[in-house]
């Protein structure tokens, strides 16, 4: 594959709700563009983006993988993400390493959550966008119904450039608006034909005069002779309507929607025109912002004869050819061997092997210029990094990614596989910026983070694939807390004889409540009751005591304990007896100090639709939250929601908010304090926890 300057590039992130037809629209363009000579089908497990075993498996997207195709003297890469919420990190990566989106509406379907996903954070990163209406082939599409939505839901920049005719609730032909030209499909192929007449469809002309016009009035906004010439009732040439929209989506003013069907490949040849005539090139947004050596911020040009910068925004561990990194080119040219420096890090790296990807297809490459993507292989680099030539230093801003909150203790199936999984895991995280995997220091389980539940089986999947590594998860204990209620004083003694030395410690202790996560010692003993030299010893069995407590051997907080009194034997007394009078004391002492459960409440902030807001605090009540407060959220039609919440009712929090607002909504949460636990839950607490 020859090497393309930044003007004949194309970068297309292909993003939607799942479902949408997004692979199958890929595979068709590949297909149609002469770079496969099959059309591949999802459900046969052999298409070109979902190559992975756990694609194959779920028979949808998981990860987003890159092809590319050469057509009109253009070289277009095509970003097919995941359009389940479980992986959204794709669409994140996808749509940002990309220069335009094609967000996919199934006809069926119509509009869904994951399609504003995809529509918000294209248009929060001032990514072009259009939409590609899909499925017109099934019985139940309704390309009108379709239409009037994107309208109604996306405002007034919506503008058709490609709409079928239907006749009999089929699809008969296509009329593309800017050639004002209609073509009917034999076999795949395209033959045109008469433009439409109310005889084929009912008021199809008066509708074809309509959208005419709305696809004139949005040319017209975008520049001023533009719109003398439109208010002066003349006719746009078919460069001006091109010219028009294409500096339009540019501007974030117009988002053509055309219409196709992968599955009989009708329109797919019309969307391979508009991607060549009518979507942004690399050069037409050219700047990018960064930040240099010292902080300060700077604009970064998509120049080929400029210091090379470039980012890494994906990562993918495979198992054949080591690390892959998905880098996209910002200026200058990357070339295979060249010495680079890893504004991240700090360290200089050697650039890898170069490779263009056609799915799991590997196209070795020299160089890459700017505005290109290409993957490079063992170089030292992970998701977020910013690789640069050393006389220019610049780091771009890192994708900011979905916050996990999905947690679930692992373990390993097999005998001593702890280790490998750790390695192994390490590796996804590299790849993965959405999952989290840490220890909790309380109850010393390993917690992995992913999305939720199918994030969760992909992880595992992976891990058996990829590493040969098998993993059981079960829901994270909660790390709850013991503390005392009253004051209590107590003997600890401890005396043994047996043959030539004995052993013997004596104390009196005082146990009281306080503010403390540690426990405090303190010794206030008078005469020399007890010598200074086991004070230490004292101390010493506290600490260990306090690590289990005695209602269900949970840590100990909130204790000070007072060395008030004492006694010793010259001969027999150590600072193992006093440590054994000191535990004995604890033991003989907490019991009647009533004790008590803490159990971990967090600082909950969720992000819901708001409609959604009463149900949401309704289930929070039933998980014994506490709302504090509502607040509008940044974004019009959220409602943010603060409480309080027991951790231990949060396992399953994930799903629940999901489903109640079919994934629109989020939440992040943290630890705030810990606070008793009501009587009647102490009982279950204690059965499911007790130490024997």
């Amino acid at each position: 594959m020859k090497t393309y300057d930044s003007t004949h590039i194309k970068n297309i992130a292909v993003a939607g709700h799942g479902g949408s037809g997004k692979t199958s629209l890929v595979e068709a363009l590949l297909y149609k563009s002469g770079t496969t000579d099959r059309l591949g089908k999802i459900a046969d497990g052999n298409t070109v983006s979902d190559y992975t075993a756990e694609e194959i498996r779920r028979k949808c997207s998981v990860y987003t993988s890159l092809s590319c195709f050469e057509r009109d003297g253009f070289k277009i890469n095509l970003l097919d993400t995941p359009g389940l919420f479980d992986y959204e990190a794709g669409m994140v990566e996808g749509i940002n390493a990309a220069g335009c989106v094609m967000i996919t509406v199934s006809a069926k379907s119509g509009v869904k959550v994951g399609t504003h996903k995809a529509y918000d954070y294209a248009e929060e990163n001032g990514k072009p966008r259009m939409f590609v209406v899909t499925k017109l082939d099934d019985d139940n599409a309704n390309f009108n119904n379709v239409l009037t939505q994107l309208k109604t839901e996306f405002g007034p920049t919506v503008c058709p450039v490609i709409v079928p005719v239907i006749a009999n609730r089929k699809v008969v032909s296509y009329v593309n608006l800017i050639e004002m030209k209609c073509y009917k499909y034999e076999n795949g192929n395209a033959v045109e034909t008469d433009m439409p007449t109310a005889a084929v469809a009912e008021n199809m002309e008066y509708r074809i005069d309509g959208l005419v016009e709305a696809v004139s009035e949005a040319v017209a906004e975008t520049d001023e002779e533009l719109m003398e010439k439109f208010f002066g009732g003349e006719a746009f040439t078919q460069k001006e309507l091109i010219d028009g929209i294409h500096k339009g989506m540019n501007e974030g003013k117009i988002t053509p929607v055309v219409c196709c069907s992968a599955a009989d490949l009708s329109g797919i040849d019309m969307l391979l025109k508009e991607i060549s005539l009518l979507l942004p090139a690399p050069s037409d947004n050219d700047v990018k912002m960064a930040e240099d050596a010292k902080g300060e911020p700077v604009e970064v040009k998509c120049d080929s004869s400029a210091p090379l910068s470039a980012f890494v925004f994906k990562t993918v561990a495979d198992p054949f050819v080591g690390k892959m990194s998905f880098i996209k080119v910002h200026s200058g040219v990357l070339k295979t061997n060249k010495d680079v420096v890893n504004a991240t890090t700090g360290s200089t790296e050697k650039v890898g092997k170069l490779m263009t990807l056609i799915g799991k297809k590997q196209i070795e490459v020299t160089e890459a210029n700017c505005g290109d993507i290409v993957v490079a292989t063992k170089m030292n680099v992970n998701t977020n990094d910013t690789i640069c030539d050393a006389s220019r230093v610049v780091k771009f801003p890192a994708i900011r990614f979905p916050i996990p909150t999905y947690a679930m203790a692992v373990k390993a199936k097999g005998q001593g596989d702890e280790a490998k999984i750790s390695g192994a895991i390490a590796r996804l995280l590299e790849e993965d910026k959405t999952l989290r995997y840490e220890q909790n220091p309380d109850t010393l389980e390993m917690i992995l983070v992913t999305l939720g539940g199918l994030h969760l089986d992909s992880v595992a999947g992976k891990l058996h694939d990829t590493f040969g590594v098998d993993i059981d998860t079960a829901a994270p204990k909660i790390a709850y807390k013991e503390t005392i209620r009253k004051k209590v004083k107590v003997q600890g003694r401890h005396k043994k004889q047996s043959g030539g030395h004995g052993q013997f410690g004596d104390v009196w202790i005082e146990f009281e409540p306080c503010i403390s996560d540690e426990l405090i010692f303190e010794e206030r003993v008078f005469g020399g009751a007890v010598p200074k030299n086991f004070f230490p010893a004292v101390e010493k069995g506290l600490q260990e005591c306090v690590k289990k407590g005695v209602l269900a051997g949970f840590p100990v907080v909130g204790l000070k304990a007072i060395l008030v009194d004492g006694s010793y034997h010259p001969v027999d007394s150590s600072e193992m007896a006093f440590k054994i009078a000191a535990s004995i004391a604890f033991k003989d002492g907490i019991p009647k100090a009533e004790p008590m459960l803490l159990e971990p409440i967090d600082n909950l902030t969720v992000i819901v639709p708001d409609e959604n807001t009463g149900d949401v605090i309704g289930e929070l009540n039933k998980r014994r939250g506490r709302v504090l407060g509502m607040n509008p959220a940044a974004k019009k039609g959220l409602t943010e929601v603060v409480a309080e919440v027991p951790e231990a009712e949060m396992a399953d929090f994930t799903m629940t908010l999901r489903q109640m607002t079919q994934g629109r909504g989020s939440y992040s949460m943290e630890l705030a304090r810990y606070d008793q636990l009501p009587g009647n839950l102490v009982a279950t607490v204690i059965a499911n926890n007790k130490i024997d």
